[in-house]
């Protein structure tokens, strides 16, 4: 008998799908040929501090650093039941051999190879690696096993990843909250993502607005203007000196250009989308995004993939004759769809992009709620842009003279609103981020104007904006991305799946507020970056990390000698803050005493 362990409950109903097992069980399905179980994500995490030394309950300098020996494990809260059925499944005697069926990455391979251990399993495993989930997908990927060994180093850098975030967050926490009188939650992750947010909150704060001008002229309806001035004096002194000159029009280039398709969702641009478009915080688009999966109605949402795989031909053929018939995407003119342009195997990691699912012919969308229902629609108008046609337009730059002064003009005329004319059924050209057409009136070089109109205007740099969570979603997407080796399975900080609880984490420990669709650092949230070393501030430690990881996963770094270092980074910091004065240790609000 063969045991399929999967990642999650779904995971494990799309194999008995495919492998056609049907008998129903508490906790797994059952043929004759296979068993499927599943994991409820990490089943197995690492242990508190106190179950290493009883001492560790109280928090105390003098105990620090914290670097366990051997790192010791247990049962995540609330999975105990589901680690039972797995451990049993795997130590049946009519089990002879197992297959690692978590998704095809890091976090995959560790997930499976803790629970394993945890059980004191020593049957032979295999490897699923498969990064689709369509009938033909699975049924290829089984027929074709991975040996474990294939996977050992993955698992190496995955082991790393977990020893090293929990040696960082135990001891930098502790000592940072002892040293200031706080609880002081620093992260890998969460810390640089606050730290974004208290240097806009400086861009913003210590902006000195600077005023300039420019000089109008008024010519058919339309108005062209000097480059930046900064002088008042020198602005009036060009527009006395053109007074009663004829203006002529120099030249007028053009240039055509396309905006291509936007590429399909993954979970972190549907947030970014769903922030913009909607309002929705990164967590609430996560929870519809969830709902709306487990309605069956979108693929699975916690991906970084914005392609799908070349077996889902088929699949995306059907799904897109069924979102063209859903209002108001039903009366989409000459919908020719180009499917290839969604297509790319060598770009689809763990799970493929988020796209409807065939449930949509049978589905009522009334039934949804209004939260549902919206980020639906956004991701079947995404889908549809996908694959119409790009964006394109004539863009115009026409330059005027007058009395030895240039002028100049800049529009855009447009050819063809390709996918945008989707786009905007449901959404409207204010929310996108580049400017609106502007129309222009027809000039000619050589053309001549007699009497025209002028003035100066006056205006004002503006500051930065504050971050939504639109923004910082992208910060984090791509802090550190150009410093990462092309090999790391994910670039930025943070995953699609995880974002999100990192900032409502930040929000709820005081440390971020959310201001309409702004979110802000607090005051505390400002003192705390600018106490910590810019180690824990930047993006610099998760990059150095992923690229060491990288040359593990290839054999090319003991992960004895990433562990070291590690070690020996957090020793180096605890001897570097041995106190501060009465003075600093009180600088937050709400001053605690452990």
């Amino acid at each position: 008998m063969k045991l399929i362990i999967s990642e999650k409950p779904s995971q494990a109903f799309a194999y008995a799908k495919a492998l056609g097992v049907k008998g129903k069980k508490d906790g797994y399905m059952e043929s004759n040929e296979f068993i499927i179980t599943w994991c409820v994500g990490h089943l197995i995490t690492l242990s508190d501090p106190s179950v290493y030394d009883e001492k560790y309950k109280k928090w105390n300098y003098d105990d620090l650093p914290i670097l366990p020996p051997n790192f010791k494990y247990q049962i995540s809260k609330d999975k105990e039941k589901q680690f039972k059925v797995v451990k049993w499944l795997m130590n049946r005697k009519d089990v002879t051999e197992i297959v690692n069926g978590c998704d095809a990455g890091r976090e995959g391979e560790l997930i499976f190879r803790l629970v394993y251990m945890q059980a004191g399993c020593d049957k032979p495993f295999s490897r699923l690696w498969i990064s689709s989930m369509e009938d033909s997908a699975i049924r290829e990927g089984m027929a074709n096993l991975k040996t474990r060994s294939e996977f050992d180093n993955l698992y190496y850098s995955a082991l790393c990843r977990m020893w090293a975030d929990w040696i960082v967050g135990i001891n930098a926490t502790r000592l940072f909250s002892l040293l200031y009188r706080k609880t002081l939650n620093i992260g890998r992750v969460q810390t640089p993502t606050l730290a974004m947010l208290t240097r806009r909150h400086d861009q913003i704060s210590f902006f000195k607005e600077e005023k300039f001008y420019k000089v109008n002229v008024h010519i058919g309806g339309a108005t062209a203007s000097t480059d930046r001035i900064n002088d008042e004096t020198a602005a009036n002194n060009i527009l006395s000196s053109c007074r009663n000159y004829p203006v002529i029009c120099n030249s007028v280039l053009s240039e055509r250009k396309s905006v291509a398709v936007p590429k399909l969702f993954d979970l972190t641009s549907l947030q970014r989308e769903a922030n913009k478009v909607l309002g929705y915080t990164a967590k609430q688009t996560l929870d519809y995004a969830q709902s709306l999966y487990e309605k069956k109605l979108i693929t699975y949402p916690r991906t970084d993939s914005r392609y799908l795989t070349d077996d889902m031909g088929e699949t995306l053929s059907a799904v897109l004759h069924m979102a063209a018939k859903v209002p108001p995407f039903d009366n989409i003119p000459n919908f020719y769809p180009s499917t290839e342009q969604v297509i790319n195997n060598k770009k689809v990691s763990d799970h493929h992009a988020i796209i409807p699912t065939k449930e949509l012919e049978k589905t009522d969308l009334g039934t949804l709620t209004n939260g549902e229902k919206s980020l639906l629609l956004l991701i079947i108008c995404r889908l549809l842009c996908a694959v119409y046609y790009p964006y394109t337009y004539e863009s115009v730059t026409t330059e005027f003279e007058c009395h030895g002064h240039k002028f100049t003009l800049k529009g855009t005329k447009v050819i063809s609103l390709g996918f945008k004319e989707i786009q905007n059924l449901i959404k409207s050209p204010k929310d996108e981020d580049e400017e609106n057409d502007v129309l222009l009136s027809d000039f000619h070089q050589g053309q001549l104007f007699e009497n025209c109109e002028m003035d100066v205007s006056e205006h004002h740099t503006k500051p930065p904006k504050p971050h939504t969570e639109a923004t910082l979603l992208f910060e984090m997407e791509k802090a550190g991305a150009k410093d990462m080796s092309d090999d790391v399975e994910r670039k930025g900080i943070g995953t699609p799946a995880t974002r999100a609880a990192i900032i409502e984490k930040i929000v709820q420990t005081g440390f971020a507020e959310r201001k309409g669709k702004n979110i802000v650092p607090t005051k505390n949230g400002n003192i705390l970056i600018s106490v910590l070393p810019e180690t824990f501030t930047y993006a610099d430690l998760t990059y150095e990390w992923e690229n060491k990881l990288i040359l593990i996963t290839k054999g090319e770094l003991l992960y004895t000698e990433f562990m070291r270092e590690i070690k020996q980074m957090i020793s180096e910091l605890v001897k570097k803050y041995p106190c501060i004065t009465k003075e600093e240790n009180r600088i937050f609000e709400n001053d605690i005493t452990r």
